[in-house]
């Protein structure tokens, strides 16, 4: 007999507090096990049954995905943030309650990607670290030339070629030994990230689909590796409607009393949408990717005609750029499962993306 079990797994560095409960509710076993491959292997070979297994995302949650996954008959890393905790609250107590909600369907899925995108997807997330750490670093150094009084707007501060200059006119010992320090590690950086930024493109290249689209408008080699590595598969959202809450693209709504009684008869009210800005819970590249790529296409064509028809309708323009970004999104969903090139002549066949905003 097949029966299932559900697993709830609390994880910290060390130790993996597990409780297990049946079909009904029911409680089976409660273990503690060592954050270790060898023993959680074990641990799941040695269950029977249907096993379906709950963890929360964490810096640990894809290793353990990788390592649990083929034991098993599910496994779902989930995103409790937000949850109300009401009374105590302990690993025990977590392990029981993700057993729990597990069982009962209540936990949000977080995707882990498929075995050929994992790759990229460390290779991205490697070079959006550089590209975090080139920024601070830029920002620190004109900081300290701020911090004496000077003035060192653009980018003249960071030229090799100009840094004994600048170097001379903070009149402060510790403070120009700081600055030259940051200086090494400006460069350092730098060399760190192109050859980051070229292993991304090298890995994005392996996939059939960049081809399609790096030919984009507005994408280019690096967005479109880091729409493959983070959208992994595209079949996973249903239509564009789904898509567009996952790149932060999703204008929230907020309604209540929608409805009144006519003659006896249900209908509608009749008056705009309530909206409440855009969706909160986002992935952060792929909203950065999509709001770059619209701010760079509506200066030339075939999406200049797009945008412009969109400001004649009397839309603002930073709608009108939402509403691009939404488009540009869209038609990469639509390359991504279809396999078809980039249509330079369907972007104006209409305007009705506007109506979504």
């Amino acid at each position: 007999m097949n029966r299932h079990k559900y697993v709830g797994m609390d994880v910290d560095q060390s130790t993996c507090v597990i409780e297990i409960q049946d079909k009904a509710g029911n409680f089976v076993m409660e273990t503690y096990l060592p954050t270790r491959a060898s023993e959680l292997r074990a641990f799941f070979k040695g269950l029977d049954g249907r096993i379906h297994v709950a963890f929360e995302e964490g810096t640990q949650a894809a290793w353990l995905y990788e390592l649990i996954e083929p034991l098993v008959e599910d496994v779902v890393v989930c995103d409790r943030r937000g949850e109300k905790v009401r009374g105590n609250k302990g690993d025990r107590l977590d392990a029981r309650m993700l057993a729990r909600q597990l069982r009962q369907g209540e936990l949000r899925r977080v995707y882990q990607g498929e075995r050929g995108h994992r790759e990229l997807k460390e290779l991205i997330r490697g070079y959006d670290y550089l590209v975090e750490d080139v920024v601070r670093t830029k920002s620190r150094l004109k900081a300290a030339f701020r911090s004496r009084g000077l003035k060192c707007s653009g980018r003249a501060v960071y030229r090799k070629g100009d840094r004994e200059d600048w170097l001379k006119k903070i009149d402060v010992d510790a403070l120009r030994a700081r600055v030259s320090s940051l200086y090494e590690q400006l460069d350092c950086l730098m060399r760190l990230h192109k050859e980051a930024k070229d292993a991304m493109i090298t890995g994005a290249k392996k996939h059939p689909s960049y081809k399609l689209l790096v030919k984009q408008p507005g994408l280019g080699p690096v967005r479109s590796a880091q729409i493959l590595g983070i959208v992994g598969t595209p079949h996973r959202f249903r239509t564009k409607r789904q898509f567009w809450p996952y790149c932060g693209l999703a204008v929230v709504v907020h309604e209540s009393s929608e409805y009144e009684i006519v003659d006896g008869q249900r209908r509608r009210r009749k008056r705009p949408l309530r909206t409440r800005g855009l969706n909160k819970n986002f992935n952060r590249t792929l909203k950065m990717v999509f709001k770059g790529a619209a701010k760079t296409v509506i200066a030339r064509e075939p999406f200049k005609q797009y945008y412009q028809r969109l400001i004649d309708k009397q839309i603002r323009p930073e709608m009108a750029k939402l509403t691009v970004a939404r488009k540009i999104s869209a038609i990469t969903l639509s390359i991504l499962k279809t396999g078809e090139e980039f249509d330079p002549n369907r972007v104006n066949q209409a305007v009705s993306d506007s109506g979504d905003q």
